[in-house]
């Protein structure tokens, strides 16, 4: 029998294949760990509305540790168990960065939200590959920016996508000069996610286990990216993908097949289930 209990599974090249779908052979691998009596828990980037349609796929998940852990959710009992925002004069902030460099707004939140002319161009800021994915589950806004400025919240997670690498690194060095207190996170081509301080994908996995009565170090994390390093380093064991960069291997226990190969159901039978 295996040491862990649960498993923190990243989405984008980590559950997903590189067709943004989750695997027969992962689907059963999940259902046979949650058969067992094991938490499998979505560890992801993406906000709660973008979870619907995978949801469907997964009966029985239970808990996300999501927008790069500033929400963690228990969605059985619809319940925040824990959560840290961007407070609004940071965001407001943040939305006038994005204008000087004319960056595509994306509001990761309760609701998924977006500029409708900015949201029908988003090839141009190299998210081609999530159309489908926005055009489904994000509430458009003409003039997202006057919106928000007229109706403001705090917000768990802003991304900015850019037109280039430069265009976003101009708009990290002015966040710098400001001394925002926000995490920054590159993404994609040329993204830009930004949290508020002390928010990772790390701190959620420590505030669910410790809701769950699971000591963090029976835990497992499954990753690709630099967005997951924290939480794989948070982990009792730190799983690799094969599609991993280098960065996050490095510091990895082990390493699995790659997202297109069911790497996540190794990581499953192998180390999961044992």
């Amino acid at each position: 029998m295996s040491q862990y209990q649960l498993i923190a599974l990243d989405m984008d090249g980590t559950l997903l294949n590189s067709k943004k779908e989750i695997s027969p052979g992962c689907r059963e691998a999940i259902k046979k760990a949650l058969a067992e009596g094991k938490e499998v828990v979505l560890s992801t980037g993406r906000c709660r509305p973008e979870l619907t349609e995978f949801r469907k796929l997964i009966p029985g998940l239970r808990y996300v540790n999501c927008t790069s852990g500033a929400m963690v959710y228990d969605f059985r009992k619809q319940r925040v168990i824990y959560s840290n925002t961007i407070d609004i004069p940071v965001v407001k902030e943040i939305f006038r960065l994005a204008r000087k460099e004319e960056a595509m707004l994306h509001i990761l939140d309760e609701k998924s939200i977006e500029q409708t002319n900015q949201l029908a161009h988003i090839d141009r800021y190299g998210m081609g590959v999530y159309k489908e994915l926005h055009a489904r589950v994000v509430e458009p806004h003409d003039d997202l920016y006057g919106f928000y400025m007229a109706n403001p919240f705090p917000v768990e997670k802003i991304n900015l996508y850019h037109q280039s690498m430069e265009s976003r690194t101009r708009t990290k060095e002015r966040i710098q000069a400001l001394a925002l207190p926000v995490e920054m996170v590159d993404a994609e081509s040329s993204s830009l996610e930004l949290t508020a301080t002390g928010v990772d994908k790390g701190v959620g996995l420590t505030k669910l286990c410790e809701a769950l009565g699971i000591p963090v170090s029976a835990s497992i994390a499954v990753g690709d990216a630099d967005n997951d390093l924290s939480v794989l380093r948070a982990a009792g064991l730190a799983v690799a993908m094969g599609n991993a960069l280098d960065s996050v291997k490095a510091i990895s226990d082990v390493t699995v097949a790659d997202c297109d190969h069911d790497g996540c159901a190794e990581a499953i039978y192998k180390y999961l289930l044992g």
